[in-house]
């Protein structure tokens, strides 16, 4: 016999929800009307539930972006601060959060706190939006009993990585645009243009220099063959996917990437100016040096350089101080190491730290108007060198012909 849910008014108008089962729908409908409800909305319930599972993985499916977890983290930080209780604190969130992910989390992180839990591992069980580094801070946080001031800190670090994030994404806005119409004119030559070229040569019986060779080629594989060509490229970029998400293929990305010259400084100095950043924070929230490089080796986003702190940490651990061991791993410059070990030997490694950020910071500013004013003589280098040779390829043969007719 099916079994149906139902929401339904009492005689007081008090919603009232509930399953039975029935024949039928028209069977539920009496069933219900003999208690005194009158019947609002009624499906299967295991369609509704099917409706409800498929509600909450569209809500898992939604992101949340850095300004709204800046938002929810500065909210949380003030209420703590207010004196507010946790409980009350995350049901407050969950009422004014308006992204549908950040509120089924709040409600979460609230029944799991009912349940015994603390914030560190309610938040622990949400990856996909709070990083390791966001856990830990508010472990550290919940240790020391000063989470709202970790969490002001957090802020500050969160803020900081959304803006640089921001920049570099500005500047390569431009050439992920310039790429996109090349892109768009290469394809309208190879299945347009050259086509018709190739015609009236291979009628005049030409040899072919080899700029036009390699258009006809081209062009027959993508006008000819465009579904292996297709599934050829889908293929290579499936396998760079893949090989990005191991740890021997991100390493071997990070290293190259930060040899490239113009993006590979820029990059070192944005990881250098987060890795100061939050070694600063993690330092003066009580973090030891060895917990703290062992977190950032694992949120700093560089594989390269956090192959390198793992190193730094094996010295570490041996005795040594924090500035030797920097001074022999790579990326590190000597400016950053110097000033570790003024910080280290004066006690004030936190105060270093956050000054070797500030520097960097504006390191990064630098190299982002640099890269901005080379990028265009760059693409413009490119884009004369794309044309000179479609130019050749077309025209080539095109003299060749011409002196056949004048010969004739």
């Amino acid at each position: 016999m099916p079994r149906y849910a139902y929401t339904a008014l009492s005689n007081t108008g008090k919603p009232v929800t509930g399953a039975l089962d029935a024949q039928s729908i028209d069977h539920a409908n009496e069933l219900i009307a003999a208690q005194g409800l009158a019947v609002v909305d009624m499906d299967l319930e295991s369609l509704r539930t099917g409706v409800r599972r498929v509600g909450r993985r569209l809500t898992r499916m939604q992101s949340v972006h850095a300004e709204e977890l800046i938002l929810f983290t500065k909210q949380l930080s003030t209420m703590l601060r207010a004196g507010i209780p946790v409980l009350r604190v995350f049901d407050i969130l969950e009422s004014q959060t308006e992204n549908v992910r950040l509120k089924d989390i709040c409600a979460q992180i609230a029944a799991d706190i009912r349940g015994g839990s603390n914030i560190y591992r309610a938040m622990k069980r949400h990856p996909d939006v709070f990083s390791p580094l966001y856990c830990s801070m508010v472990l550290a946080g919940e240790t020391s009993g000063a989470l709202p001031q970790i969490l002001q800190r957090l802020i500050y670090v969160i803020t900081h990585e959304y803006k640089v994030k921001t920049e570099v994404r500005s500047v390569l806005q431009y050439p992920v645009i310039v790429l996109i119409a090349l892109s768009v004119a290469f394809l309208t030559l190879m299945t347009l243009v050259i086509p018709r070229f190739a015609a009236v040569y291979m009628r005049a019986d030409l040899a072919l220099p080899w700029p036009t060779r390699a258009c006809l080629t081209m062009s027959h594989w993508i006008r000819e063959e465009w579904l292996i060509t297709a599934v050829g490229l889908l293929v290579i970029m499936a396998a760079i996917r893949l090989a990005l998400r191991t740890e021997t293929g991100r390493y071997t990305w990070d290293r190259f990437i930060m040899g490239v010259p113009l993006i590979g400084p820029l990059l070192l100095k944005a990881a250098l100016s987060r890795f100061a950043s939050i070694f600063s924070i993690l330092q003066a929230s009580g973090v030891g040096i060895l917990d703290s490089l062992n977190l950032l080796s694992d949120t700093i986003g560089n594989k390269a350089i956090g192959r390198e702190l793992m190193g730094v940490q094996n010295e570490l651990e041996s005795g040594r101080g924090i500035a030797r061991p920097l001074m022999s791993a790579r990326y590190f410059t000597p400016m950053f190491v110097n000033m570790v070990a003024i910080g280290e030997e004066s006690g004030n490694l936190d105060e270093m730290l956050r000054e070797i950020s500030l520097h960097y910071d504006a390191e990064v500013e630098y190299a982002t108007r640099r890269l901005t004013t080379a990028m265009g003589p760059i693409l413009i280098v490119a884009l004369a060198g794309m044309v000179g040779f479609f130019a050749l390829a077309v025209y080539l043969p095109m003299w060749d012909l011409a002196r056949l007719v004048t010969a004739s």
